[in-house]
């Protein structure tokens, strides 16, 4: 009697289908914190091989756990211990099948990495508007199965805005082509949408048409220097007000957070001095010329100088000191929590409205409880997306601060849900976030996303335990 692993061999060919230590470097997520095991790592070539090892799992009552770059950072690709699971890994699905330029379309398998789509795109003269720190290693699949969002959902939405039509193996590993490049099709539900987002637990992603955009102009960068959280958000205001549509960043990064660049990567440029307590990332995209985007640029900037909004500013006078605000942004932060000894991290949007208060509120919850800790908020102020970062007191104290580290989640998870946001911004759920959902979803949610699941995975052999909790998953 032949056994799920010799079919699976039958089918994919024994190079492409992973035990033992050939298995290990699928099983645990980016940061190393999560670990799961699995009873092999299978790589299909192709969408029909994707659905039939989809079936194969389904005759054998085994879960499937999708993955791509295996970038996330909510543990959505990474198996549970029991070792039933096979990791279906979709590197192998990585061509771009078409380029529309007439209609702005991409059509691109699941496990293209997102600079490569990124870079198909400029050399067909137009522009696919997700960025991300991840994007040399992430992949198409993940980012849409997560919502991605980045840096430039401001201008252009997050991955769900960004994807006009799906291919999906559903999970009696049958095949929706629904690759249309339609921005208008009002023919029922939209499954589209019901996919996106939903990390694998109700289909699998094996390619997108994805909507493209003109390539800008020109752009205009600056590091803005605020004296308050309130300035910040009146200049958002003035930019928004100013630059219209071209308004494509507005990264907030808070004094503390820059400071740890300044003491860890002291060979990365600020291009401000850090004399006050809130800074921000600016960028205009323009579709006239370079003159037409600074004088634009500059006259709003001139505006909030002389009302007292700006503090200070340093606008990027090349491609060099482009580029060398944006790796301030994109990788030196990183890179400075990491040396500083790592911290306690939060993905969570609030009401723009709300964000000064909010910030006001969370730091001194956290103070009252835990004196001495250092809070380090940055994100995209311009969609209220905080990546809101909790720090030990002082250096040598990384330990310390773990050791409470629910306690910590607690505090600013419930401001945030007082506040009226949301404690997933772009992140997702997966299974770090898995067991809050009932603190702050309503059941009435919580019961149609049961549902959804139940009718789209009605064995839950899909991403098992991921989003909802094993509890709320359907019985087989």
């Amino acid at each position: 009697m032949s056994t799920l692993l010799d079919e699976l061999r039958a089918l994919l060919g024994a190079a492409h289908v992973l035990t033992g230590a050939d298995a290990a470097g699928y099983l645990s997520d980016q940061h190393g914190r999560l670990h799961g095991q699995a009873l092999a790592v299978v790589r299909p070539g192709d969408t029909i091989e994707v659905a039939q090892v989809v079936r194969l799992c389904r005759l054998h009552l085994t879960p499937i756990v999708p993955q791509g770059g295996n970038t996330g950072l909510m543990g959505g690709a990474t198996p549970d211990g029991s070792g039933r699971a096979v990791v279906l890994w979709l590197g192998r699905l990585n061509r771009i099948r078409a380029i529309d330029v007439h209609n702005d379309t991409l059509t691109v398998e699941a496990g293209a990495v997102l600079a490569t789509v990124q870079e198909a795109a400029r050399n067909a003269g137009r522009l696919f508007a997700l960025s991300l720190g991840s994007q040399g290693s992430c992949t198409i699949g993940g980012n849409l199965a997560t919502n991605a969002g980045g840096t430039q959902v401001l201008r252009y939405g997050n991955a769900r805005e960004l994807v006009l039509g799906l291919e999906v193996v559903t999970a009696e590993g049958d095949i929706w082509d629904g690759l249309r490049g339609l921005r208008k099709d009002n023919t029922g539900y939209s499954l589209r949408d019901l996919y996106v987002g939903s990390e694998g637990t109700l289909g699998i992603i094996t390619a997108a048409t994805l909507k493209l955009h003109a390539l800008p102009a020109a752009q205009q960068t600056a590091l803005v220097a605020f004296a308050d959280i309130a300035s910040a958000l009146a200049f958002l205001n003035a930019a928004r007000a100013g630059f219209g549509a071209g308004l494509t960043a507005f990264e907030l990064l808070s004094a503390p957070i820059l400071g740890l660049v300044a003491q860890h990567v002291p060979e990365q440029s600020i291009a401000l001095p850090l004399t006050q307590p809130w800074y921000a990332l600016v960028e205009l995209s323009d579709n006239q010329d370079q003159a037409h985007a600074r004088h634009l640029f500059e006259s709003v900037l001139a505006r909030a100088l002389e009302s007292g909004i700006v503090s200070d500013a340093a606008i990027a006078e090349s491609g060099q000191q482009h580029q060398a605000l944006w790796r301030l942004r994109d990788e030196a932060l990183g890179v400075a929590q990491k040396r500083d000894g790592g911290n306690i991290k939060h993905d969570v949007s609030v009401p723009i409205s709300r964000i000064p208060e909010f910030l006001a509120h969370t730091e001194q919850a956290l103070h009252a409880r835990f004196p001495g800790v250092r809070v380090l908020p940055f994100g995209h102020l311009g969609d209220g997306n905080l990546h809101y970062n909790v720090s030990h007191a002082l250096p040598g104290q990384a330990a310390d601060i773990f050791a409470v580290e629910e306690d910590i989640h607690a505090i600013v998870h419930d401001s945030v849900h007082a506040h009226g946001g949301s404690i997933s911004a772009e992140h997702g759920i997966g299974q770090t976030k898995r067991d809050l959902l009932p603190r702050y979803k309503s059941e009435v949610e919580l019961a149609l996303m049961r549902r959804l699941k139940a009718a789209f995975d009605p064995l839950g052999l899909l991403n098992p335990a991921k989003i909802l909790s094993p509890i709320e998953r359907p019985l087989p």
